[in-house]
């Protein structure tokens, strides 16, 4: 998974390790995403010389190492699935984007509203 730094929320590190439960040091952090926990590495982006992590990250990066720890398989969101989770939510953002539109104009069309001319 890539961090989609238009859409995501990030967080620096140091905001991320006082969400983290336990409260982890940022140097944790900062040694997740070089040498990784049991083979997995945190996620994170760089912007304006700084480090950030997105929430999202955090959860997948928590998923994937506890999974191992049970010792499940790791959970994988493939590129097409996270396409797929992408398309059904700017379609459910659509929709309600529309119906709030439609509650604004009172349902009906500028055409149809009291004889004025479409224009």
């Amino acid at each position: 998974m890539s961090i989609d730094v238009s859409s995501e929320v990030l967080l620096s590190l140091a905001e991320a390790s006082k969400v983290l439960a336990g409260r982890p040091h940022i140097s944790s952090l900062h040694r997740w995403r070089l040498r990784g926990v049991r083979g997995i590495k945190l996620e994170t982006v760089m912007v304006g010389g700084r480090r950030f992590v997105s929430r999202a990250a955090l959860e997948e990066f928590a998923a994937r190492v506890t999974a191992i720890a049970n010792g499940d398989p790791p959970p994988v969101r493939t590129p097409a699935r996270r396409t797929r989770d992408m398309d059904r939510a700017e379609a459910e953002l659509a929709v309600d984007c529309t119906t709030e539109f439609t509650k604004k104009i009172g349902g009906r069309s500028r055409r149809h509203r009291g004889g004025e001319a479409a224009g």
